[in-house]
């Protein structure tokens, strides 16, 4: 299953802050969740980010989506994001 999050920054948020505030998310909170394979970080031209994930099931997405809303490491991640802009989709794979 692919799960994409779309979003803009907040207006005042400071970039490389943002950056090193997702690399914590990929090291200390994503790799660390039962079936996620795989998760990236984009920034589009016309300010855009994207973050993708590929999860083994819905079912780990799902379990690590409860866990998203009470973790220091995710709150400070999404300090730094337009809540107003965000955009989640899910796809399942074919494969």
């Amino acid at each position: 299953m692919i799960e994409i999050m779309r979003f803009h920054l907040a207006a005042d948020a400071d970039e490389e802050a943002f950056l090193a505030a997702d690399r914590r998310v990929q090291s200390d909170f994503a790799y660390r969740q039962t079936g996620l394979l795989r998760r990236t970080t984009a920034r589009g031209g016309d300010g855009a980010w994207l973050v993708i994930d590929l999860w083994q099931s819905a079912r780990d997405a799902d379990a690590t989506a409860g866990k998203w809303a009470n973790d220091p490491v995710t709150a400070t991640f999404m300090s730094f994001v337009d809540p107003a802009t965000i955009e989640t989709e899910r796809y399942d794979t074919l494969d």
